[in-house]
């Protein structure tokens, strides 16, 4: 178990225009606040009230901003979650004095985000830096609402309503809700949705001191899964992180609460009582037993209150006057909670399944041993121990000098050498085989040469004979220079030697005669298109080759003409946009749909790049890992034996030298695969741009299409073209046909103002968007039925 430490208590003061200084002193330290009340004289001469407390802080937070706040109270203790400890941080405080605010923040500005969003961004940030293990987070959001438990994410589709009434259970492993909905998040975009789902079905009402008051407590957990990758031990570790947000005590007098909203604010203040109850008792070191039962709030928060995690108490006050005696009551309970104490320790767990394969992978090798246990009599000595990584490093540099011929034979002492010994040989003839590759891929373009296709492309680009030799290969009697292309002989300006970038270009002034879309939006997709050439560093001739045949394939365009076109009969219903969209991207806007798979394929390739260079890196890592721990064995085992000098210079055994230059190499192609990762992450974002852009055009054009085509009247139309009635500028063209600004142009402009300034707050708009879209969605289509009904 780990050391008891004590209960981190902070306050945050709300600001306000009326404080009151007089009353309310902050200490030097910024760890205490000092309250002061003016005598009632009132009671006479002998008057025993109390006028003066003082309170004992771990911080006070006064005019502090959400990222003060976030880096003071909740980053060590998210931080620690992903080392596999508990942690719950828990908002206190009056109706109105900022708890949710302090928790979740203002989801419109990813500014003013709180605690809650930024722990979720943490928690992935860490897991991107740590590609050593395998992590996975599930959350959930639960809502206790007047006793009653409820399920915030149960109005998914994949959810559902649960039948039967959510239950808290108890078993040795702690506390858990029955019924309640974990889901697993892959990326930061999808916590975020699950957030603000949460947060739209939260209950809320408006009384005098708050207008958008929580009447309802509210606890989102963030469940996190760590395995190794390295090591193939089953123990991996695992821990949760609670966030909870309060609901507000009230006093009814100042509130002025009646009906639905006077039967909330008893049920939260009996809940906030029983939860003082049982601070008080845990702070008793006297006290046997400690009173969770009594209410739903402190059954759920058992494990968090005085468990084995790290809790963080954020109490919420007033500065002003009028709520003294308030920001007092929260004041005291901020001072008990300093008295819990807690145990954080790691939480530990086996893998059943990964422990059951181990066992039985050994229980085979060990009686695999005793079966030739007799035939090796002869051998003094035969170990049963698993080897470990020192020996297998050992191994592998034996099978490498017996290959290079600096070592006769190998000493066989066991079967698990021998079993290892030939998985060295495995492993040493698929790293020669993937250097092979990497060095004739680094030279050459290879080409299969069943390809004809390919084959035909590269005859075309003359780098290829009419005997069908490519330039450079072996005739079979020695080193064949092959056969140059006539305009590359000496003495001649080869055309092909223009750059990718003028030879795009030409393309592009090509596209633009056939191109139905005219003028600058045309030119801006040509060039998006052909952009993506020179991404790669070598020059992917294969990529370039195969989209030269499908450009030399497609058709051009007719072009506009001055006669009038034949048009079929406009329908007299429009087609639904769907139906209308798969003809548009067949007819008017091939070429541009065109133009955004090929950007699409050209982005999917680069990704799956980069996915190969990353297990590379992580693959070279390791091999460097095991290297160094292999190196400082030599070195000790050195040390050991005694440490010998030839003028000034130590002097160390072939093996370790060995082991020196293998740590070299492998840290130069650790460098090297970094960098192209980098590269390549640079090209999958320039490629993504351009592929936004090619679909925001592809929408913007068939929108263009459509209202041509079925929505603008046909005389409208007449009136418009060139010598019609109506000259430009005459009629808005928005009293033509009603191009409303949807969600996605307003996420474009905000991205446009919001993202220069915050480059990490994609992944919160992503979701806030997607949120209000279904709920907008939702909200219309229950109007629809309601009208259809009626």
């Amino acid at each position: 178990m780990g050391t008891r430490k004590k209960v981190h208590a902070f306050v945050r003061v709300k600001p306000t225009d009326d404080f009151a200084h007089e009353m309310i002193k902050y200490g030097d330290d910024n760890k205490s606040i000092d309250i002061h009340l003016k005598r009632d004289t009132r009671k006479g001469v002998v008057n025993n009230q109390q006028t003066d407390w003082s309170f004992k802080l771990d911080g006070v937070l006064h005019d502090a901003s959400q990222d003060v706040v976030y880096e003071t109270v909740a980053k060590e203790v998210v931080s620690q979650a992903l080392d596999g400890y508990n942690g719950t941080i828990m908002c206190y405080g009056q109706t109105g004095a900022g708890k949710t605010y302090t928790m979740t923040g203002a989801t419109e500005n990813y500014k003013h985000r709180g605690i809650l969003p930024r722990a979720l961004q943490q928690v992935f940030r860490m897991i991107e830096e740590r590609p050593t293990h395998a992590i996975t987070v599930r959350v959930s959001y639960l809502e206790i609402y007047n006793e009653s438990l409820f399920d915030l994410l149960s109005t998914l589709p994949y959810v559902g309503p649960s039948v039967t009434p959510m239950t808290i259970v108890e078993n040795p492993q702690g506390v858990f809700i029955k019924g309640l909905s974990v889901h697993l998040t892959s990326q930061e975009e999808d916590a975020f949705s699950l957030l603000f789902e949460g947060e739209t079905n939260r209950i809320i009402a408006s009384h005098t001191m708050n207008k958008n008051s929580s009447r309802s407590h509210c606890i989102f957990t963030i469940y996190v899964e760590a395995h190794s990758r390295t090591l193939s031990d089953e123990k991996y570790i695992t821990s949760k992180i609670n966030l909870v947000d309060l609901a507000g005590s009230e006093r009814l007098g100042k509130s002025g609460s009646e009906g639905r909203v006077l039967k909330e604010a008893t049920y939260i203040n009996k809940s906030l009582s029983f939860l003082e109850q049982a601070i008080i008792a845990l702070g008793d070191q006297k006290r046997d037993h400690i009173p969770f039962r009594q209410c739903k709030l402190t059954h759920a928060l058992k494990d968090s209150l005085g468990g084995n995690c790290n809790m963080v108490l954020v109490t919420n006050i007033y500065g002003e006057a009028a709520q003294l005696e308030e920001t007092l009551s929260s004041l005291r309970f901020a001072s008990r909670m300093k008295l819990v104490t807690t145990e954080p320790a790691v939480n530990e767990k086996y893998d059943a399944e990964r422990m059951v394969k181990n066992l039985e992978k050994e229980l085979a090798l060990l009686k695999q041993e005793l079966a030739i246990h007799d035939s090796l009599a002869n051998r003094t000595f035969v170990t049963y121990d698993p080897m470990d990584e020192i020996q297998i490093a050992e191994i592998n540099s034996q099978v490498r000098r017996y290959l290079e011929g600096t070592l006769d034979e190998i000493d066989i002492i066991n079967l698990r050498q021998i079993q290892e010994v030939f998985n060295q040989f495995r492993v040493v003839l698929s790293q020669q085989e993937q250097e092979v590759e990497s060095a004739l891929r680094m030279k050459y373009t290879l080409i299969d040469k069943n390809d004809f296709a390919a084959i035909s492309a590269v005859q075309k680009a003359k780098l290829m004979d009419a005997d069908g030799h490519l330039v450079g290969e072996p005739d079979g009697q020695g080193f064949g220079l092959g056969l140059a292309p006539f305009s590359t002989k000496p003495g001649r300006k080869s055309k092909s030697k223009k750059t990718f970038k003028e030879q795009l270009s030409f393309s592009a002034r090509k596209e633009g005669a056939s191109s139905p879309v005219s003028g600058k939006d045309l030119d801006m997709f040509s060039t998006s298109k052909t952009q993506l050439v020179p991404l790669s560093k070598d020059g992917d001739v294969k990529d370039m080759l195969l989209r030269d045949r499908e450009t030399s394939s497609t058709e051009p365009l007719p072009s506009d003409s001055p006669k009038e076109e034949l048009r079929p009969p406009r329908p007299s219903t429009p087609p639904s946009k769907p139906i209308a969209f798969q003809e548009f991207k067949n007819e008017r806007g091939s070429e541009i749909n065109r133009i955004f798979k090929e950007n699409k394929s050209i982005l999917n390739e680069r990704r799956k790049r980069a996915s190969e260079t990353t297990q590379r890196i992580n693959t070279i890592k390791r091999e460097i890992d095991v290297t160094k721990e292999a190196l400082n064995f030599q070195k000790s085992l050195r040390e050991k034996q005694g440490e010998y000098e030839n003028k000034g210079l130590m002097i160390i055994d072939e093996e370790e030298f060995l082991l020196i230059l293998k740590l070299k190499d492998l840290k130069k192609q650790y460098r090297s695969e970094y960098q192209d990762l980098r590269d390549l992450r640079a090209e999958i974002q320039y490629c993504q741009r351009l592929v936004d852009q090619c679909r925001h055009r592809l929408l913007m054009e068939f929108d263009i299409w459509y209202n041509e085509s079925f929505v603008i009247p046909e005389d409208t139309q007449m009136a418009l073209k060139p010598g019609g009635s109506i000259r430009p500028g005459m009629v808005p063209v928005n009293r033509i046909v009603s191009l409303g600004e949807d969600d996605q142009d307003r996420f474009s402009q905000l991205q446009q103002s919001v993202l220069p300034e915050g480059p990490d707050s994609i992944s919160f708009y992503n979701a806030k968007v997607k949120t209000e879209q279904k709920h907008n969605y939702l909200k219309t289509m229950t109007g629809l039925q309601q009208a259809h009904r009626k």
